[in-house]
């Protein structure tokens, strides 16, 4: 389950990311007037005018505010995954013994030819 949101979130992160990036392309920026303040056009102060915020500001404004909050969703996920194990043998499961004859023999068994002392 974590895993999934963790893929959700990083996807609408990116995805809001771009938005941010094509909406902010797509404005029409403050100092692109300013030549119309000196006299090739109606614009009433040195950067433009000052008006009300239209659609692409406000949406570019609600898709930051996702931004972050998807930024900080990621972290606080990235950062609660369970503890791995301290051990390798932690997670292990031993088998019992059956009939109570261990798996390997105690002393090593000596399977040579048995080699004449000459006398």
């Amino acid at each position: 389950m974590g895993d999934y949101l963790f893929s959700m979130v990083l996807t609408v992160h990116v995805l809001v990311g771009l938005g941010v990036i094509g909406l902010v392309l797509v404005q029409h920026g403050k100092g692109a007037d300013m030549g119309a303040a000196f006299g090739s056009g109606s614009s009433g102060s040195l950067f433009g005018s000052s008006g009300s915020a239209n659609f692409l500001s406000r949406t570019t404004a609600v898709l930051a505010t996702v931004f972050f909050l998807t930024s900080l969703g990621l972290s606080y996920l990235a950062s609660n995954k369970p503890a791995a194990p301290s051990s390798v043998m932690e997670g292990v499961q031993t088998a019992p013994a059956t009939n109570g004859i261990p798996a390997v023999p105690a002393a090593p068994v000596d399977t040579s030819p048995a080699q004449s002392i000459p006398k």
